[in-house]
């Protein structure tokens, strides 16, 4: 059947919003646009302040956490240095890596120093024991210490310049965690990989003497290298996110000190990091109160060698323990009322291995009733497996 010209227009103007009269055509009246709130020009402000930041502006607070924060991230790096996981790090890349300069803490090793810091960032995450910083959950010092301990002993770094720089990768992680989470998180992302290489390039940059520009291409550089999705806890893959993070971050300074170029607004860009990592950005997190509020002061240290968010659940557990004096064949049944974001990250009701218990509720609560702790011991392979603290979790419901 044909069409009148007049039912042609009219079928088509109901598909496309355009309203027909008899004998007129009208368009209908469209709200005038709304134009964009401006970015702020987020990268170059952060590589600004990086770059005039001295160590002498630092309050006391801020330097004590700071020194804290390397103090504790050396003892995991230490505690972790024989862990299978980086004996199989070494394997692999020892044959291929570079002069051997950098120190493996807890070991006999060297390495170049970018393989270094990726394995001393494996060494200290592998046990989950690590500093954290409550707002975003990032391990802040993993990424950051592991790149600039490589570099110092590549040259000859002082002290002050190392606690200064160490407190400048960490605000920077931080602070650019803050603005894109939680959605950053929700997307998958481990922030402590995802975020951590900023960091990295910003204390490793501040050694190198970058100047403005150089620091606005370090931390671009660092944009295109964002690490670490949560589908790998449990494995030894995540401890892999902060020491590729290190080596990640130190490779971007070194770049960026020879020349190399990358976009000024990788931050806050159109395509850029923040668009392509996260639905929702806080841009003044990152650029408000730098030099006067300090995310380092707020850096905790964890009691249990697993993920953060079980810690209230396995303290309960403990205390129920001492107090009443439980052991696991009284024990019928076990209600744990929580955040769902628990189960969201420790929801492993059947972990085979040590890795994956430190991301088990049902473990970490069965072992704080059972053991009475919830250090590295109870978290080995053979506890794990063990028949007395399988038959508990699978009493357990979250």
């Amino acid at each position: 059947m044909e069409l009148d010209r007049r039912t042609l227009l009219t079928a088509t103007a109901a598909a496309t919003g355009v309203g027909l009269l008899p004998g007129t055509v009208m368009a209908q009246a469209q709200p005038a646009p709304v134009a964009p709130a401006p970015v702020p020009p987020v990268t170059q402000t952060l590589a600004r302040y990086l770059v005039a930041a001295k160590f002498e502006d630092l309050p006391a607070t801020v330097r004590k956490e700071a020194a804290r924060s390397f103090l504790n991230w050396m003892g995991v790096a230490v505690g972790g240095a024989r862990h299978e996981t980086v004996d199989h790090a070494i394997a692999a890349l020892a044959p291929f890596s570079g002069k051997p300069e950098a120190t493996i803490l807890g070991r006999r090793d060297k390495l170049d120093i970018l393989n270094a810091a990726l394995v001393n960032g494996i060494s200290s995450h592998i046990f989950d024991y690590d500093d954290t910083h409550l707002k975003t959950i990032i391990h802040p010092a993993g990424p950051v210490a592991s790149a600039i301990l490589a570099l110092a002993q590549h040259r000859k770094i002082s002290g002050r310049d190392f606690l200064g720089a160490l407190v400048l990768g960490i605000e920077t992680e931080c602070r650019i965690g803050n603005a894109v989470y939680p959605s950053h998180y929700d997307l998958g992302w481990h922030i402590t990989g995802s975020c951590g290489m900023f960091g990295a390039a910003a204390a490793s940059g501040k050694l190198l003497g970058l100047n403005e520009q150089q620091m606005a291409w370090a931390l671009g550089i660092a944009a295109s290298q964002p690490v670490g999705l949560k589908v790998q806890f449990g494995t030894m893959t995540k401890s892999f996110h902060p020491g590729r993070a290190a080596q990640n971050g130190l490779t971007a300074a070194l770049l960026a000190a020879r020349g190399y170029t990358a976009a000024e607004n990788a931050l806050e860009g159109r395509d850029g990091f923040a668009q392509a990592a996260a639905r929702a950005v806080k841009w003044s997190e990152v650029t408000e109160g730098l030099g006067s509020r300090y995310e380092a002061a707020l850096n905790t240290y964890k009691p249990f060698a697993c993920g953060i968010v079980s810690h209230p659940g396995i303290d309960a557990a403990i205390q129920l323990r001492s107090e009443n004096k439980l052991t696991a064949d009284q024990i019928e049944s076990v209600i744990l009322r929580a955040n769902p974001l628990v189960l969201s990250l420790m929801g492993k009701d059947e972990p085979q291995a040590g890795l994956e218990g430190k991301f088990s509720i049902y473990h970490c609560i069965a072992v704080g009733l059972i053991h009475g702790a919830a250090g590295e011991r109870q978290f080995q392979d053979a506890v794990v497996r063990d028949p007395v603290v399988v038959a508990l979790r699978r009493k357990v419901r979250v």
